[in-house]
């Protein structure tokens, strides 16, 4: 399922550059100024403070589930034990644990990869990830800038999947998803232009359709942050509901909707604890924020924060509208 990377035209021009960093404040990020490397004294068995201040658990699994996530990680672990040094090793045994929720051991575990192994991409790429899981923007884009720059000018890698979807078939790649996770890492600070270099990085590695409509939701956002509408329109044009999207359905209705095609009602369900029902809600929550509906937004934010999934994308983003509107930021 490869498509040309000929739509990439359509984004050529979304990376001219105007001002805006909105950087979420010290207050109530718990342990002192997000990104310090100190978060504070965790409660016992918290990964993290939450960006206004609550520690954070680890959610327990359905039965099923944790028994798969347990035989995965002896596996991973029975394998790193006899290959200390060998870096598949290292990062599927993270990996593993960090599909389990233990962030912190997680980063722990890449840490160390990272010493044996300091230029490879893969180990800052998986510790980035998991520093935006506990709320560590600066560290996690500090990590991820690095693994940028290893990866330039070498060729991409399909990137395995951890929790393969229904089909089998792996829709990212390694530089893919470093510009990903770079990208969303600034985005959460509100620093929605220095973001913009990060969807130029992620199209120019784009072949597929799911690739396809998980930056455009995350760029045409940026884009209509900050008050660039003709830009974040022309992200849309290559966007048909006829893409043959495999994973990443929520973003490809999501971009229907911004283009008229669905409406917000279509999407919206409050009372999902799913992480893809939760990227639409702060999708369709976003679309009321930038199209002047601030309160409605607002109410729609508080309503992801009701939730568990707080490791989510979405749930992220909508707790850092709130701690901004809390700062008083835009």
């Amino acid at each position: 399922m490869k498509h040309s990377r000929s739509w990439s035209h359509a984004w050529r021009g979304a990376v001219a550059f105007g001002t805006l960093a909105l950087i979420l404040g010290a207050a109530g990020c718990g342990g002192g100024a997000e990104g310090d490397g100190a978060p504070g004294a965790l409660p016992e068995g918290a990964e993290a403070f939450s960006l206004l201040g609550e520690p954070l658990y680890p959610n327990p699994a359905p039965a099923d589930v944790a028994a798969r996530q347990a035989r995965d990680v002896r596996e991973a672990r029975a394998n790193y034990e006899a290959n200390p040094d060998d870096a598949d090793a290292i990062i599927w045994l993270g990996r593993r644990v960090a599909y389990m929720g233990s962030y912190r051991e997680a980063i722990e575990i890449f840490s160390e990869g990272i010493e044996k192994h300091p230029d490879d991409p893969r180990m800052y790429r998986h510790r980035g990830h998991r520093w935006i899981s506990v709320r560590e923007f600066d560290r996690a884009i500090e990590d991820l800038s690095h693994a940028a720059d290893l990866v330039r000018g070498v060729p991409d890698e399909v990137e395995p999947d951890g929790q393969p979807n229904e089909r089998g078939i792996p829709t990212s790649t390694l530089q893919s998803n470093i510009h990903y996770h770079l990208a969303l890492a600034l985005y959460l600070k509100g620093d929605f232009e220095a973001a913009l270099d990060s969807y130029e990085a992620y199209m120019a590695v784009t072949t597929n359709a799911d690739q396809l409509v998980a930056i455009s939701h995350w760029w045409y956002m940026a884009l209509r942050r900050l008050g660039r509408d003709a830009e974040a329109a022309a992200v849309l044009e290559p966007v048909t509901a006829d893409l043959d999207v495999i994973e990443n359905t929520s973003y490809h209705r999501l971009l229907l909707m911004y283009k008229g095609e669905l409406t917000a009602d279509d999407l919206w369900d409050p009372a999902s604890e799913d992480p893809s029902g939760v990227a639409i809600a702060y999708g369709v929550a976003t679309w009321h924020l930038y199209n002047g509906r601030e309160a409605q937004a607002e109410e729609m934010y508080r309503r992801i924060l009701q939730g568990s999934g707080w490791a989510g994308f979405g749930y992220i983003s909508a707790e850092a509208e709130i701690a901004r509107l809390e700062a008083g930021g835009a």
